[in-house]
């Protein structure tokens, strides 16, 4: 199917579509969410896709199996939700924890994932060399660079004191 086809296809079932499946599920974001899908899955299978005898009733098909699946997640995690009551409160996060994070996302990607790898997971230089496919001797200089970054960055600035007299 070509792509001028498909946006026709588009053009012409997806208003259908929406009111079907809104008419289902009764959430108009969600059915429009899920008509969507339905065509982006008809778009990557779109050379096959042409040889379907009705691409409307495929599609239509796709939806409201996709508005099932959704229903169903919804459900279920309401079961759960109330099986288990509302997640633990997580605690506020401390000023110091703030800057620590706002520095990190001042380094360099690769020297950020040296000192989590290091710092947050205890993991040797080999082992982080090997799972960020470098040697551990480029981890060393990373984390090198990075504590003096850092040092900089969680420094806090010394106040000038003016001398008067």
């Amino acid at each position: 199917m070509q792509e001028k086809d498909f946006e026709e296809l588009y053009a012409a079932c997806a208003p259908r579509l929406v009111r079907a499946v809104y008419a289902v599920t009764g959430d108009l974001g969600d059915s429009q969410d899920v008509v969507n899908e339905a065509f982006a899955c008809a778009w990557s299978r779109r050379r096959s896709f042409g040889e379907v005898d009705s691409p409307e009733a495929w599609l239509r098909t796709v939806a409201m199996r996709l508005a099932v699946s959704r229903w169903r997640r919804a459900r279920t995690g309401a079961l759960a939700w109330r099986r288990h009551g509302p997640p633990d409160p997580v605690p506020e996060l401390s000023p110091d924890s703030v800057a620590l994070v706002r520095a990190l996302r001042a380094l360099p990607e690769a020297q950020r994932v040296a000192v989590v790898l290091h710092y947050f997971y205890d993991l040797p230089l080999e082992r982080i060399a090997a799972e960020t496919s470098t040697t551990p001797s480029s981890v060393k200089s990373r984390l090198f660079r990075a504590r003096a970054s850092l040092e900089h960055l969680l420094t806090d600035p010394v106040e000038e004191t003016t001398d008067v007299r």
